[in-house]
């Protein structure tokens, strides 16, 4: 039962996701047992249940990285590899990579609270599964609203035409996932401007040094670019980025 904790907290990270309004839709109207005979129509054709099963599992990767850390750790990973220079030094393979484990890290604890509210009580058969869906979302929601700027929930709640919420707890999953979505492109934009300022005074100092001495056939960036990777890893870079990254969602 432990092989399986990752992918039942997966699907219900997922689900929480969808909020109530999916699972509601998708809720079995008829609590008896499984009737093997309307497994498929009389025409063969597959249940809507089990296509919605698949079309969440195609979506699974996009929706685990519009709710996570993801974007927002790869976004400022890119633009620090733009800002040194160094073009496909990290490779894309390692960025990403280096951003799943983070996320992951950032996530665990979310993870091990929706594992506590909705896949323990749904091992024991205290609960069905659309009844640990709705316990799994609060946590979700929680990190979300956390990082999310009020302006953008407000332009989402104006576009649903919903009213405005009493509590945090009561913004719609359909308004909190956009709005967590523009609040990290938003963050980590910022982050990565930030971090192109530094190596940019390097790239001017260098090319108004060339251009003075009148070495204007060579490149400035062939001098900026050894001279950054030299300064980036002289006041260890990457342990103060990771941190000060992690420090964000603290």
């Amino acid at each position: 039962m432990r092989s399986l904790r990752p992918l039942l907290f997966t699907v219900f990270l997922v689900a929480s996701l969808l909020g109530n309004g999916w699972a509601e839709a998708a809720r079995p109207r008829h609590a008896a047992g499984l009737n093997w005979n309307a497994v498929t129509s009389s025409n063969g054709s597959v249940p809507w249940n089990i296509v919605l099963l698949l079309t969440l599992l195609t979506l699974l990767p996009a929706v685990l990285v519009a709710v996570t850390p993801f974007t927002r750790l790869l976004i400022v990973f890119h633009f620090l590899r733009q800002a040194l220079g160094t073009q496909t030094a990290p490779s894309n393979q390692t960025l990403i990579g280096l951003s799943l484990v983070l996320t992951y890290f950032l996530m665990q604890p979310v993870g091990a609270s929706i594992y506590a509210a909705a896949v323990v009580p749904y091992e024991h058969g205290q609960i069905d599964a659309w009844v640990a869906i709705d316990q799994g979302a609060p946590p979700l929601r929680h990190f979300m609203l956390k990082f999310a700027r009020e302006k953008d929930l407000a332009l989402f709640l104006e576009m649903a035409q919903a009213p405005r919420p009493s509590r945090p707890e009561d913004v719609p999953m359909r308004v909190v996932v956009p709005a967590y979505i523009l609040s990290e492109l938003k963050t980590g934009f910022q982050i990565g401007a930030a971090l192109f300022l530094p190596f940019l005074v390097i790239d001017l100092v260098v090319a108004a040094v060339t251009t003075s001495v009148g070495m204007l056939q060579l490149p400035p960036v062939v001098i900026s670019t050894p001279l950054k990777i030299m300064l980036f890893v002289m006041v260890d870079g990457w342990n103060l980025l990771v941190g000060s990254l992690l420090k964000s969602f603290a």
